[in-house]
C-alpha cells in the first residue's frame, strides 16, 4: 500500500550515508514527498543527494530555519550517482598510493567519496598522530590526477575511521557495531566501565578504534538504576541466615553476595531477602527505648512506666 502523502511544510530527515546522521530539512516545494525517496538539498559542502528516512513532526526549529529540499532525484541523477560511486574505490587506492610516495606517515585513507554528479571528490583520512597535519602536496597531486572534480581532504575521528573500514569488532562480533547499526556515537567514559564491574584492563574495554568501547554505553543507565535499589559494598545486611556484610553486587540480577560473618562463607541473596543493618538497628533500638512522648502526656503504650510486680 501506498504511503500517504506529506504536507509541503512537513519537516524531513535526510540520510546521505549508510548508518550517517540524519539531517533536517524543510520538504520545500514536494508535495509528495514519502519515505525512501532521494531528494537533491544544498549544504555547506555543496550540492548532495540523500535519501528521505523519515518525518518530523516536532522537530525543534533551528535559528535561520531549515534549508529546502530543492527536488526529487530523477533517473539520470540516481544513475549518475551509481556511476561515480563505482569508481570510489579506484580514487582511494591511487590517493592511498601518493601518499605513501610523499611519506605521510601515520596517515590513513580510509575512503574516497564522489558527489552524485562527480564534480567533488572528498578524501575521508584519519591520523594516528596528536599534531594536525598538512596533506596540501597529497591534495595537489590528486587534483593533479582527477582535473575536473574538485578535491577535498576531510579528517575523521577513530572510531569514524574504524566504522568506515568495518570488519570484525574487539568483542568477536564478525561485524562491529559502528558498521552494523550505529548512527551516531555516544560520549564514553571509564565510569561506565567502573558501573558495570568490568574489568578495567584496556584489552577489555578498547574496541579495535583505539577507543573506549561503544558497548559500555548500551546497559549502563539499566546498572546506575539498579545499584541505586541494591546496598553498597561493605554494607552491613542482615539476612534470613543471619548478619553479614556485602562483598559484591549484582545489579542486572537484583541480588547481592554476603560475607556472612557467623558461617564464614559467601551466599546470594536477592534484594527482597536482605534488610540494611543499620536501618533494622535503628528500628529496634527504638522500640526498645521509652517512648518518646511519655514525659508530655497523651501517651498509652505503657512503655516507661513500672512494670507490674510478678
Amino acid at each position: 500500500m501506498t504511503a500517504p502523502a506529506h504536507s509541503p511544510t512537513q519537516v524531513v530527515a535526510i540520510r546521505f550515508q549508510p548508518l550517517g546522521k540524519l539531517y533536517h530539512f524543510h520538504a520545500g516545494p514536494v508535495a509528495d514527498l514519502q519515505t525512501g525517496d532521494y531528494v537533491l538539498v544544498t549544504t555547506k559542502r555543496g550540492r548532495e543527494m540523500g535519501e528521505v528516512v523519515s518525518f518530523v513532526p516536532r522537530a525543534e526549529r533551528p535559528e535561520g530555519g531549515w534549508k529546502a529540499v530543492e527536488r526529487r532525484a530523477n533517473a539520470q541523477d540516481l544513475v549518475m550517482r551509481r556511476l561515480w560511486q563505482g569508481r570510489e574505490l579506484e580514487a582511494m587506492i591511487e590517493c592511498r598510493a601518493q601518499a605513501a610516495e610523499l611519506g605521510l606517515e601515520g596517515v590513513k585513507i580510509a575512503k574516497a567519496e564522489y558527489s552524485y554528479d562527480g564534480t567533488r571528490l572528498t578524501f575521508l583520512y584519519g591520523h594516528d598522530g596528536e599534531d594536525k597535519i598538512d596533506l596540501k602536496d597529497l591534495r595537489e597531486a590528486m587534483q593533479r590526477i582527477y582535473r575536473n572534480p574538485r578535491i577535498e581532504m576531510r579528517q575523521l575521528g577513530p572510531r569514524d575511521v574504524a566504522k568506515i573500514i568495518g570488519g570484525m569488532g574487539a568483542c568477536g562480533l564478525e561485524v562491529r557495531c559502528c558498521s552494523m547499526f550505529l548512527t551516531e556515537f555516544s560520549p564514553i567514559s571509564i565510569k561506565m566501565a567502573k558501573a558495570q564491574g568490568i574489568s578495567l584492563n584496556p584489552q577489555e574495554i578498547t574496541g579495535m578504534c583505539g577507543r573506549l568501547r561503544c558497548c559500555l554505553v548500551y546497559e549502563y543507565d539499566q546498572y546506575v538504576q539498579a545499584r541505586k535499589e541494591l546496598p553498597k559494598v561493605k554494607k552491613r545486611v542482615v539476612t534470613p541466615m543471619g548478619p553479614g556484610k556485602v562483598v559484591d553486587v549484582l545489579p542486572l540480577r537484583q541480588a547481592v553476595i554476603v560475607h556472612l560473618e557467623e558461617e564464614d562463607r559467601r551466599v546470594e541473596f536477592l534484594k527482597h531477602e536482605i534488610q540494611p543493618f543499620d536501618e533494622l538497628k535503628a528500628l529496634q533500638d527504638k522500640a526498645d527505648g521509652p517512648c518518646d512522648r511519655h514525659e508530655s502526656g497523651g501517651c498509652n503504650c505503657g512503655k516507661g512506666r513500672d512494670e507490674p510486680a510478678a
